[in-house]
Order: structure tokens, then C-alpha cells, then sequence
């Protein structure tokens, strides 16, 4: 089964705040962790995935900090705000919502 964009285009934000939950991340293991729990059928671009992080940040949902690591390239990591986690159950609800008509509808 192939998942289009298309189905999952608006979701994006709710997918990263999701992950974010779990633990502070960084884009790539963020990213990574998307392909790991679809089985590689899904996986967002890195353009798309900065540009939420942006609006995730203007918004106020997410903190960005540089990591200190002694190896390798730094890594900007992203955590979640109290006013994430709001959005994120907001969201959530929302997308249940809209699941359950669309199981009626089709």
C-alpha cells in the first residue's frame, strides 16, 4: 500500500508535534522515526519538514536549541511547548473527528 502525500498533506505539524512528545529530536531522527513507524511507506521531504518546524516555532509549539555535540555537525533539536501539546490533543481530536465521517462516507 503506497501512501500519497496527498491524504496526510495538512497533517504534517500534528505528525511532528506527535514525535516531539516522545522526546526532544532532531529533523533526521525525527524524519527517521516517520519511515521506522510506516514501514518506509512514508517519509517527508526535508523542505516541507523545515517549513513545519518554522511555523511549529513562530506559532510557539516548539523550542529549537543547538546540541553540544563533540563530534559531527551540530544538531538543532526541537522540543515541545505546553501550547504544542494543546495543539497537538486539538488536532488529534480533530483528525479522529474527520476519520470517523469519512468511515461513514465511504
Amino acid at each position: 500500500m503506497s501512501i500519497t502525500s496527498d491524504l496526510i498533506r495538512g497533517h504534517t505539524e500534528t505528525i511532528i508535534l506527535a514525535q516531539l512528545l516522545i522526546k526532544d529530536s532532531y529533523g533526521y531522527e525525527i524524519n527517521k522515526a516517520i519511515q521506522e513507524k510506516t514501514s518506509n511507506q512514508y517519509e517527508l521531504k526535508e523542505a516541507t519538514l523545515y517549513s513545519a518546524f518554522r511555523r511549529l516555532e513562530q506559532a510557539g509549539f516548539i523550542l529549537s536549541y543547538w546540541g553540544d555535540e563533540t563530534t559531527g555537525a551540530r544538531r538543532r533539536y526541537y522540543s515541545i511547548t505546553t501550547l504544542g501539546k494543546a495543539a497537538y490533543t486539538s488536532n488529534k481530536k480533530d483528525w479522529e473527528e474527520a476519520k470517523e465521517l469519512i468511515d461513514k462516507l465511504i
